[in-house]
């Protein structure tokens, strides 16, 4: 499924056994630039194993970045030969590796940039999250949110980028910025700012039990205006996943997100 080009695209599946369902939303924010957000939300089996794959890529300056994320970020940490060892290593790896070949690819690519939060749900036990930018996983274990992936942004990570020759700008009325420029402190791409931005992920991992009931992965555009407890508590009441990712978006349009706002709901307990 390819990230919106419209303003709006929905939709929903599930796995062969019915347990997990998902559902997602993607709004284009108000900007006037094309919708910038794209996603990964799927089922596929591999080597005997049932894998779920689910990803939001918030890309800036452009769509090319997280366009090439969507085709090619997953099935690189999947191609990964130790990924059933050690997952945890393969992330790390595939994650450099693919924004070394954006950085290596025509100027046009690496002058973008994107987040990148993506979630592997392995055999609807293991949970592997990792993330690069704003873009959010949070988790739900008995209806209590749980952040699974950390906001990497320019006031906390301040001196990283000072250690590597860059500057956090914090002008009135305005979010920090890397350089003046960037609202997030590690991306894909970004090749004028990479030298003082990192593009290494965050990886946690939890054990899906009866006690976890959802996952929901959303760009900033529904963070900057919501609470993981809030997103939590809205996405509970509804059943169905779709309608609870809609939900979700619609508040966020609400309450004057101006950003794209995208949004998976991953139901793991039918």
């Amino acid at each position: 499924i390819v990230g919106g080009r419209s303003s709006c695209s929905s939709g929903k599946g599930r796995n062969h056994n019915g347990v997990v369902k998902y559902g997602f939303a993607l709004l284009k924010g108000k900007a006037n630039h094309p919708m910038e957000d794209y996603h990964v939300a799927k089922f596929t089996q591999l080597q005997g194993h049932e894998l779920g794959l689910f990803a939001i890529y918030d890309g800036h300056l452009g769509d090319s970045v997280p366009a090439y994320l969507q085709k090619h970020l997953l099935p690189n940490i999947l191609k990964d030969e130790e990924f059933w060892t050690d997952p945890n290593r393969s992330i790390f790896k595939a994650y450099e590796k693919t924004d070394q070949a954006i950085l290596s690819h025509s100027p046009d690519l690496g002058r973008g940039g994107s987040t990148a939060v993506t979630a592997i749900l392995i055999d609807g036990r293991k949970l592997w999250v990792a993330n690069v930018g704003d873009s959010r996983a949070v988790l739900s274990k008995n209806g209590q949110a749980m952040q699974m992936s950390i906001d990497h942004e320019p006031s906390t990570e301040r001196g990283s980028i000072e250690n590597r020759g860059g500057f956090v700008s914090n002008l009135p009325g305005d979010v920090a910025r890397v350089n003046g420029q960037l609202a997030v402190s590690r991306a894909f791409g970004d090749k004028n700012l990479k030298l003082h931005l990192r593009s290494d992920p965050d990886i946690q991992n939890a054990d899906i039990n009866s006690n976890t009931d959802l996952l929901i992965l959303a760009s900033d555009g529904l963070w900057k205006v919501m609470s993981n407890q809030e997103a939590v508590d809205i996405a509970k009441k509804t059943k169905d996943p779709q309608r609870a990712a809609k939900k979700l978006a619609a508040e966020a349009l609400n309450r004057d997100s101006k950003d794209d706002i995208s949004c998976i709901v991953v139901r793991l307990k039918g």
